[in-house]
């Protein structure tokens, strides 16, 4: 077998198995009756050529960036209550009872220091949110200027592209 034969034998198995993945949301129609195995080749040519244009290769398992860092609240339910405690009870010290003053003082900031908490996380879930569809974004672009070249260069060749 020449080499040029087997350089296109290996193309043409190369691009069986890359096609379905690459192409799986475009329709290729061979518009000019070229053949399934000219139609595969022009396939495994014009991924290579959008990988290349774009950067990106939908073989590839997506990559991201990290995820922004978890934010740790400290004290919560427990700091809270510290600290209304000890305020409470230099306020209770000063109208003549201490105790009951830490007690009120433990119980609001208790209550405080729990919607502190529930606050943040809240935020933090947020960021996770945003950072994903940020995330999902950036590959639907890439992926999107990928299909469009894949398209373009198929079209180049005589094929319709859906």
């Amino acid at each position: 077998m020449k080499t040029g034969s087997r350089i296109f034998v290996l193309a043409a198995c190369m691009a069986l198995l890359v096609a379905p993945a690459v192409t799986s949301d475009l329709y290729v129609y061979p518009s000019k009756g070229q053949s399934n195995e000219q139609m595969e080749k022009d396939k495994y040519e014009c991924y290579n050529w959008a990988k290349q244009q774009t950067g990106f290769d939908p073989m590839q398992a997506p990559t991201a960036s990290s995820p922004p860092p978890q934010q740790t609240t400290s004290g919560g339910v427990v700091g809270g209550a510290a600290r209304g405690a000890a305020l409470g009870a230099i306020g209770g010290a000063i109208a003549g009872d201490a105790g009951k003053g830490a007690a009120i003082g433990a119980g609001t900031g208790a209550a405080l220091g729990g919607m502190r908490r529930r606050s943040s996380q809240r935020e933090s879930q947020q960021e996770q949110q945003q950072w994903q569809q940020q995330q999902q974004a950036q590959y639907d672009a890439r992926r999107n200027d990928y299909n469009r070249a894949y398209s373009a260069c198929l079209q180049g060749r005589g094929y319709t592209v859906d």
